[in-house]
């Protein structure tokens, strides 16, 4: 029972050591707007495997631990199974963000196309929306309906711009805002420059997503060889024998609290923040 209670105090440690570095990296927290809170857990809707994920990931990390008698392989187990998708999955969380921007660009473009032809700024972002990218259909939809249930124009364009909660749609909604107000010519030429911009910074991002992309396959490759000479280990009882005992756990505990700790720590540098938004709704009214 003795060197039961020293593993799990191992792992105990090598936990409260790893959540200390996580909260010495101290990051200033913006508050998302009230649309984008609301719109956060639909669109984080889970699929079937994540919502077992952590009941299953749980499950086999407990079942290792009654197998080998290591509480540490049994955390080991289950940060790998829970940890493995997360950082596989970095540079679609990237490709996604700039799929994001460059439907906001494309949908730009479109609707300045329509405003050549002539017709009102609400009728042609109604228009607009026969031809929206599908990454950015949902939130056109609700702009639409918006403005059919005669909300005022500002209000539906701010609205808008919090369910895409992206800098790049708040370059777009700005020069439609300042449209709905003076209603003078010129828009269809302001929103084409605007889409200019909003491609560079695609071609620019798409740059740098690029030379992320090899970091980030150095990374999986090292923890899937890592794994690999770890799971062939565990079959040759000699080789992992010295991290039977209680400082063996600990010193095992430790060794993986780090290499987890560099993992996230290099998801982290390879995972630009997104950009700060500089319109935002503030003093108006929602219904």
């Amino acid at each position: 029972m003795t060197p039961l209670l020293a593993g799990l105090a191992g792992s105990l440690v090598a936990v409260g050591l790893f959540l200390a570095v996580v909260g010495f990296r101290r990051s200033a927290v913006t508050p998302p707007p009230p649309a984008a809170a609301k719109r956060r857990p639909r669109r984080l809707a889970t699929s079937g495997w994540a919502r077992w994920q952590w009941p299953v990931a749980g499950a086999a990390g407990l079942v290792t631990w009654a197998v080998s008698g290591w509480p540490v392989a049994g955390a080991v187990v289950t940060a790998t199974i829970v940890g493995l998708p997360v950082l596989f999955a970095t540079g679609t969380v990237a490709a996604r963000r700039i799929g994001r921007v460059e439907a906001i660009e494309e949908w730009t473009r479109r609707l300045s196309d329509i405003l050549v032809a002539g017709v009102g700024l609400e009728q042609a972002l109604t228009a607009s929306l026969r031809t929206c990218p599908p990454a950015l259909r949902a939130e056109v939809t609700a702009l639409v309906a918006r403005l059919s249930a005669r909300w005022p124009t500002e209000q539906a364009l701010r609205a808008f711009a919090d369910d895409v909660d992206d800098a790049a749609a708040d370059l777009v909604v700005a020069a439609l805002v300042l449209a709905s107000r003076r209603r003078g010519p010129g828009l269809a030429r302001v929103l084409t420059a605007v889409a200019d911009s909003v491609a560079e910074d695609v071609a620019v991002r798409r740059k740098v997503e690029a030379e992320r992309a090899k970091p980030r396959t150095t990374a999986r490759a090292v923890t899937l060889i890592t794994l690999g000479a770890v799971a062939l280990g565990a079959l040759n009882g000699t080789y992992l024998s010295p991290y039977a005992g209680p400082l063996g756990q600990l010193v095992l505990a430790v060794i993986a609290t780090a290499f987890i700790g560099c993992l996230a720590w290099m998801r982290a540098l390879t995972l630009s923040p997104p950009e700060p938004r500089f319109l935002t709704d503030r003093g108006v009214a929602r219904s």
